[in-house]
């Protein structure tokens, strides 16, 4: 009998510990700057929609986590996506989508795939059909913590954006609001005003070079490692 209630209680115990490895999280600080506003008027919105838009960068950085069981601590990854649309317009659809990666320089083969498998999944459709992968040093730092809304991201030559808090005098005709939320979900996400946002990269037959936009998120996210797979 006590035989019996061991053999139990040890495979209770089993799958305590098979359920928490499977919630094991990816966690981290995600940033995102698009070629239209996100805080705006209504009419100006409008005014953008099927005109600009249609790209995007998103970029994680892991804190701590694996995927596949590659650990991936203090790796970062970026997709830089252009849409068949103005993504998040309510009247049309931004799909089919096309992406470039671009993985941390410093990651192995092992973490390279892991690190594009977390993006695939991260990014949904926007990242379903992957066009050219790269890797660059890549960079993703506050000036304070995540909540001043100071940013600097880069990725060697291929990706600038540099972000500071949206202000009253940005307004473009004081009736602005959040009209496009963030592309991914997100634990806690802010609006931010960008400074920059470029990508000189190959694959998408376009470049963007954008200036003094409210056009950015930033925030942190986790993920359940089970649900990521090739």
């Amino acid at each position: 009998m006590k035989g019996i209630r061991l053999a139990g209680l040890m495979a209770m115990v089993l799958v305590a510990a098979l359920g928490a490895a499977q919630a094991a999280e990816v966690r981290g600080t995600y940033l995102e700057a698009r070629n239209a506003e996100i805080y705006a008027s209504h009419c100006f919105a409008n005014s953008e929609l099927g005109l600009r838009g249609d790209l995007a960068v998103m970029a994680w950085q892991i804190d701590k986590g694996s995927v596949n069981e590659v650990a991936l601590d203090g790796l970062s990854v970026i997709a830089v996506v252009r849409a068949s649309s103005t993504l998040g317009d309510p009247f049309s659809s931004p799909y089919p989508a096309k992406a470039v990666l671009i993985v941390d320089e410093r990651a192995n083969a092992e973490q390279r795939a892991a690190l594009e498998s977390f993006a695939r999944e991260a990014g949904g459709q926007l990242v379903e059909t992957v066009v050219r992968t790269d890797a660059a040093p890549i960079n993703l730092s506050f000036d304070g913590s995540i909540h001043q809304l100071r940013a600097t991201l880069t990725a060697g030559d291929l990706v600038t954006v540099k972000t500071r808090p949206i202000r009253g005098a940005d307004s473009l005709c004081h009736l602005d609001d959040i009209y496009y939320g963030p592309l991914v979900k997100l634990d806690h996400a802010m609006a931010a005003f960008s400074t920059q946002t470029s990508f000189h990269g190959e694959g998408l037959n376009t470049r963007f070079d954008g200036v003094n936009r409210s056009n950015a998120w930033m925030g942190t996210f986790s993920f359940g490692a089970g649900a990521v797979t090739d």
